[in-house]
């Protein structure tokens, strides 16, 4: 990798899973090429605060301590500050974990986790979704990006930080939460259970697809994680054997990770005609990484992105679209144009805070804006639609938002329900009617647990069916013409 000025800063970013609650520490390390030695990371200079300042915080923390009507836990109070100067940033990629949860999320780095299977941040105060993992109870269950979690079996979300919240989330395999999810355009408070399990940090697939005479190679890549790009390499270099004569680069539903990960994978396939990233810091002032990478390879790549595309795979996209001049197919990116660093503040506990912009190759912050896609392309309805609620029976004359989520599934699964506005007529009846006697359900015309909890099975299969895959076959269409 050639870098465009004399520091190259390695960081890395934190990957929070959702579950056992796996963390990818982050730290900065900088080194000046022209003398090849490493320097550490000051902190703090030129910066101080003045002495009155840092008096009256001393003067409050005695106050408290010596005159407060209760006993008061030191280690608690100090917790409080540092936490209450995190929040007051109003960034909710920048974190302050203590000594114990640090703990906990450093036991799960190994080759899998057990949990639910999604990233997740803190926007306007409320757990949020970024993206469900492939195959994951989360994905299975009908979690979308941008999902807002409010309760954790029945007890609210409001006021809990991160790492608490997760805390909740995750648990043993087997065992089952019940997130009360909040929707973009949903009014009503969806009921969501998701059964946990062992989510295995597997992040490559490979497969060949024939088109039009021609062999087209499709890498997914889920997340960035500390051996990503070495399997990504061995994949490439398979389907290369095997005489691919294009690519499809799948980043759908990756939130991101490592960010020297991507950089090893954007060596593989983008020219080094442009950098591929750019990092700025607070000053203004840009690294630029420049891949070795002399020429195109000698095929067409089309990059695949969505909604749930978040982070380094937001980086690898705009690569692809601007550096190597590729077409994107799918739907506009998640939108987080920072880069975070773990300080370990020496006793345990750490701070993850945002001390960077990413920029594309062509300067663009694509922060809470994304990356359009080149070609748009979006799934079939049932991809997007909500799940259902199995305590409440659905049935004929009822108008609400979860028969219209049936509606959708019974459309998308060939049962022709009349309407999807929500509206339960009698068409809707006789769809409904035609898919219990398809599955062997007793037929009633009325939606119960045992009816939704099949449409939603058949829904889920429908999904994860490739024929079914609009957006991959758009792409593939593109790289056989």
């Amino acid at each position: 990798m050639k870098i465009q000025g004399k520091v190259v800063a390695l960081l890395v970013v934190i990957a929070l899973l959702v579950g056992s609650g796996g963390t990818y520490a982050a730290f900065a390390l900088f080194q000046d090429e022209s003398q090849g030695s490493e320097q550490s990371m000051t902190l703090g200079s030129g910066n101080d605060m003045e002495s009155e300042e840092l008096s009256k915080i001393n003067k409050t923390y005695e106050l408290i301590t010596d005159r407060y009507v209760k006993d008061v836990d030191q280690k608690d109070l100090l917790d409080g500050a540092i936490k209450g100067m995190i929040e007051t940033l109003d960034d909710p990629y920048s974190i302050y974990m203590d000594p114990k949860t640090a703990e906990q999320f450093s036991q799960s780095l190994g080759s899998s986790f057990e949990g639910i299977g999604a990233e997740v941040n803190m926007d306007d105060g409320r757990v949020t979704i970024v993206s469900p993992y492939k195959d994951s109870p989360a994905e299975k269950a009908g979690l979308r990006p941008n999902d807002k979690i409010m309760t954790i079996d029945g007890e609210s979300t409001e006021g809990l930080d991160l790492y608490d919240a997760v805390l909740k989330i995750r648990g043993e395999k087997g065992t089952v939460v019940e997130l009360g999810v909040q929707r973009p355009g949903v009014s009503e408070i969806m009921e969501v259970k998701v059964t946990r399990d062992e989510i295995p940090i597997e992040t490559v697939y490979a497969e060949t697809v024939e088109k039009n005479g021609k062999k087209i190679g499709v890498l997914q890549v889920t997340s960035f994680s500390e051996n990503t790009a070495e399997n990504f390499s061995k994949e490439l270099k398979k389907l290369e054997d095997e005489g691919i004569e294009g690519l499809v680069l799948d980043v759908r539903n990756n939130p991101g990770g490592l960010l020297n990960v991507v950089s090893d994978m954007a060596e593989e396939i983008i020219p080094s005609n442009k950098p591929y990233v750019q990092i700025e810091d607070r000053q203004g002032e840009k690294q630029r990484s420049v891949s070795s990478l002399e020429q195109k390879k000698d095929y067409p790549i089309v990059g695949l992105i969505d909604r749930g595309s978040a982070s380094a795979a937001e980086i690898l996209a705009g690569a692809l679209k601007e550096a190597g001049g590729y077409d994107l197919v799918g739907e506009n990116t998640f939108g987080k144009g920072t880069v975070q660093t773990t300080v370990d503040l020496g006793d345990g506990s750490n701070i993850k805070l945002t001390m960077f912009k990413w920029l594309t190759p062509d300067g663009n912050w694509i922060h809470k804006e994304g990356i359009k896609p080149t070609v748009e392309a979006e799934q079939p309805a049932y991809f997007y639609v909500n799940p259902l609620s199995a305590e409440k029976t659905l049935e004929f004359d009822q108008n609400n938002k979860q028969v219209e989520s049936a509606q959708v599934m019974l459309k998308g699964l060939g049962f022709e329900p009349g309407r999807t506005d929500g509206y339960y007529s009698d068409k809707t009846v006789t769809a409904v009617k035609a898919f219990q006697r398809s599955n062997n359900i007793d037929v009633s015309g009325k939606i119960d647990e045992k009816t939704a909890q099949k449409l939603q099975e058949n829904i889920i299969d429908s999904i994860r069916n490739p024929d079914n895959d609009v957006q991959l076959e758009t792409a593939v269409e593109l790289l056989a013409k």
